[in-house]
């Protein structure tokens, strides 16, 4: 268990961090959706891939050495590569608010974004000669809010996992010095986040009031503990998969912090899922920062500020997984209907 001095934030959602709002999207029929964090003013942001088959946009600018500080809005989208698309979206929406980096009299909103692959989940990817992401992004704008669904919404729609369905989750937790940590993720990953076939979750040591069940770990560990357990394993369609997340924060951070708290939300990943972060996963995490509390993480807190990171994300994937909902056509249960 997490020390009693950490407790999650009053959503437990990564809306928690002062200054986001995330907005979803979603077309039940397709399967899929788009998911969307604003920054309500530009946040230092950076990247992590660890993923062998990422799919992304504007991640080059988000390294260190590269001029840009801040942006404006991160989108996650499902589509595979057709759902890059959903950046235009985001950036339309932006741009009609007026919301951007200015250059002289032209508005450009800075919108990195990554996507999962869920075009073999059973829904109807017919969508003539152009894909619907463009519009969902636009429409994940709008809804924009500091409270949003977890589960089969947004970029979770169609998301799928090693034997369950997979589904969008978030999570937020305070620390001792007042500053909040969140995270926010679309679990579709190759691998499982379930001990075995059982109920329960790799996540469970981190978990805060029962928010994923409350399982904790069995009592003893089933024999399939250590399997390695991947989606569609009967066709050995491994390429179809990728985990994306944001973790965010309202500290104070460099560009180059930033980055060492995206490093340190993948730890989250393989606290939560087994395997993780093979060739088939295009896993990424994008950090921001805030900075709307005005701290500075000092010496004495940085170690349990970027372990936060990694509890918070791995109580989001379970979140995600556990909040799962049937609908139709599924071709995977959800967690509520596993037995054992």
């Amino acid at each position: 268990m997490l020390p009693a001095t950490l407790t999650a934030g009053p959503l437990n959602l990564i809306t928690d961090v002062a200054g986001l709002r995330v907005g979803n999207a979603s077309d039940e029929k397709l399967k899929s959706g788009v998911t969307v964090v604003i920054c309500d003013t530009p946040a230092t942001a950076a990247c992590q891939v660890l993923g062998g088959a990422p799919g992304t946009r504007e991640t080059d600018l988000l390294e260190a050495h590269n001029t840009v500080e801040t942006i404006n809005a991160v989108a996650l989208s499902g589509g595979s590569a057709f759902g890059l698309d959903a950046a235009s979206g985001v950036q339309a929406a932006l741009r009609e608010k007026g919301i951007g980096f200015a250059m002289r009299d032209q508005v450009i909103p800075i919108v990195p974004a990554a996507i999962l692959f869920d075009m073999l989940n059973g829904g109807d990817k017919n969508w003539g000669r152009y894909p619907p992401y463009r519009e969902l992004g636009y429409e994940a704008v709008q809804a924009a809010a500091r409270e949003f669904a977890l589960g089969t919404a947004g970029a979770g729609t169609g998301a799928l996992t090693a034997g369950l369905k997979g589904g969008l989750g978030s999570a937020s937790t305070v620390l001792p010095n007042g500053v909040t940590v969140g995270a926010l993720v679309a679990v579709n990953a190759t691998g499982s986040v379930t001990v075995g076939r059982s109920r329960h979750f790799w996540a469970a040591p981190f978990e805060l009031d029962g928010e994923f069940g409350g399982l904790g770990f069995p009592s003893s560990l089933p024999a399939d503990a250590s399997r390695v357990f991947k989606k569609y394993e009967e066709d050995n369609s491994a390429a179809a998969n990728t985990t994306i997340a944001v973790i965010a924060t309202d500290a104070v951070l460099t560009k180059a912090a930033a980055k060492r708290l995206a490093i340190s939300a993948h730890d989250g990943f393989t606290r939560a899922i087994w395997p993780v972060h093979t060739p088939f996963d295009g896993d990424l995490v994008f950090a921001l920062a805030t900075g709307a509390s005005g701290i500075e993480v000092g010496q004495a807190e940085v170690v349990d500020f970027y372990a936060a990171a990694a509890s918070t994300m791995a109580r989001a994937i379970a979140r995600g997984v556990h909040a799962a909902t049937a609908t139709g056509g599924d071709i995977m249960q959800v967690w509520t209907t596993r037995k054992g």
